[in-house]
């Protein structure tokens, strides 16, 4: 294995599939077929959602529902919701997992500890981390920077629907090229989105590299951990 721990970052979006909400069944069981495949091989995995397919914070500031804190508060349950989807989805293949939040809800999680999330990363478990940072105004991406930093991820994984980083939008201009790598330095001056720019510089400090490709491709998520060339890597 060319990555050995990696921390892997999913959109709550990515769950929905074809549906307007919620979580498809048959992407839940996709994914977590991919998983195992690397689990076999010996790869140290944590995992990052998001809570997009169920709320997002910013979606009950824009209706008036509640304030921006409060909104995130419940965007962090979304992601919980979604990290036992996708605990139940891997164990129905066998895999052993582990759920830490960063919100303390002891009766369907433990509590981020750092050191206990390293020692189930070394026993074979696939750590799910639920509950974003623990708190308002960060998203997941930051969330999944921080914990990838915490627990000295080889790499950070951003799963999407496309195939890496583009000079523009590849759904939106027919003439938008992949980046194969970039730095972290270009990848800000070109004003590409490829993390919120917390997480983005929380990687870029701490140098931790991050590579964003297409999750929904069978095969990929082994091809990377064997050092293949797929997606983009950002590095310093």
């Amino acid at each position: 294995m060319h990555y050995k721990r990696i921390l892997l970052k999913l959109s709550g979006e990515s769950l929905m599939g074809d549906q307007q909400f919620g979580i498809d069944p048959k992407i839940l069981d996709q994914y977590a077929d991919e998983i195992k495949t690397i689990v076999d091989m010996g790869a140290e995995l944590a995992i990052v959602i998001g809570g997009g397919n169920i709320f997002r914070g910013i979606q009950g500031v824009q209706g008036g529902v509640v304030d921006r804190a409060q909104g995130d508060y419940m965007g962090m349950l979304a992601t919980v919701i979604n990290s036992m989807a996708l605990q139940g989805a891997l164990e129905k293949h066998n895999i052993k997992t582990r759920l830490l939040s960063a919100i303390k809800m002891e009766q369907i999680c433990e509590p981020f500890i750092r050191r206990r999330a390293i020692r189930h990363l070394e026993k074979g478990r696939v750590v799910i981390f639920g509950g974003g940072t623990g708190n308002p105004y960060f998203t997941t991406d930051t969330a999944a920077a921080l914990r990838g930093v915490e627990i000295e991820a080889d790499l950070i994984l951003k799963g999407t629907r496309v195939d890496g980083i583009y000079t523009a939008d590849p759904e939106k201009d027919a003439h938008a090229t992949r980046y194969e790598s970039i730095t972290f330095a270009e990848a800000i001056s070109k004003n590409l989105n490829i993390m919120d720019m917390t997480a983005f510089t929380l990687c870029q400090e701490n140098k931790r590299p991050i590579l964003v490709f297409d999750m929904n491709k069978k095969g990929n998520l082994a091809k990377v951990i064997q050092g293949e060339k797929i997606g983009t890597l950002v590095t310093v």
